[in-house]
């Protein structure tokens, strides 16, 4: 079964001057299919196209990315699903031309094998050395050059670190390698303020507005390491995890003292099975 289109056809290759293998001019979306529905698909796009228009790239048509979604789909149980546009073929130098033709790139995955101890017992984190830049132009969306996270992500080998935190430039939380944060704090629900750095996730937002439905005290702040460090609950979010607990923190050695262990507690609960209902009702 075909698992790569490129501008709609199957292959696996792009012209060697694309800006997107260049520059990493381009933005990305990484999907759940769960019985053959793409979760979250709306969302998704609509962060996409906000995308493109931040970086001034070519929308391409929403509704060709749906259909060559759905055919590399089909009746998967479960996979992933990766969608990328890229400005396309340029020239050498940084300057892009004024008339693009940018290039649209879908790929299907198999589903990442995650423990089912994630969901049930939380998982284990750390901090990262690596600290994010400060970038209001490109802060929120998803866009291609993710040299921090790659970097960031090197930092260990332990199999059983789930993910490590990354810090701004003044020493705030802001999110995982690869997904986002939020800790509770005296009843609380708090995430980063992605105003300058850091992804604005699809499940962040699900998150958020599930909190507002449910009538959970909540806010987008600074979140401080020591905020971090006494939350009474600290919980991950992206679109294939969904939602997993925190349970204990490591230190490192350039954060010795960033270590504690966390209960999964009544939010994070409530917000996992709020999801778990969630999907369900789009996988129908």
């Amino acid at each position: 079964m075909i698992n790569i289109l490129v501008n709609g056809e199957p292959c696996d290759s792009i012209s060697a001057l694309d800006r997107g293998l260049h520059y990493g001019d381009g933005v990305f979306e990484t999907l759940k299919v769960a019985h053959g529905q793409i979760m979250f698909l709306e969302q998704h796009l609509q962060r996409l196209c906000h995308g493109c228009e931040r970086l001034r790239i070519p929308q391409p048509t929403m509704d060709k990315i749906v259909q060559e979604a759905d055919k590399l789909v089909g009746d998967q149980e479960k996979a992933v699903l990766k969608i990328l546009i890229t400005r396309g073929r340029g020239g050498r130098g940084y300057r892009p031309a004024e008339i693009a033709s940018s290039n649209r790139i879908i790929i299907r995955y198999a589903f990442p094998d995650y423990p089912s101890a994630n969901y049930h017992e939380g998982v284990k984190i750390r901090l990262c050395d690596i600290r994010l830049s400060a970038n209001a132009a490109l802060a929120g969306i998803k866009h291609l050059n993710r040299l921090e996270q790659v970097l960031a992500r090197s930092e260990w080998n332990d199999e059983s670190i789930a993910e490590g935190l990354m810090l701004d430039q003044k020493g705030n939380i802001i999110e995982g390698t690869m997904s986002n944060v939020f800790v509770v704090q005296r009843g609380r629900l708090l995430t980063p303020d992605l105003k300058t750095c850091g992804v604005k996730g699809i499940i962040r937002q699900y998150v958020l507005d599930a909190a507002q439905d449910f009538g959970i005290s909540h806010d987008i702040t600074e979140v401080k390491k020591e905020e971090l460090l006494t939350a009474e609950e600290v919980f991950l979010t992206n679109s294939l995890i969904g939602i997993w607990p925190v349970r204990h923190m490591v230190a490192t050695p350039s954060h010795s003292d960033a270590h504690n262990d966390f209960k999964i507690g009544p939010i994070t609960e409530n917000l996992i099975q709020a999801l778990a209902r969630e999907e369900a009702r789009q996988e129908v």
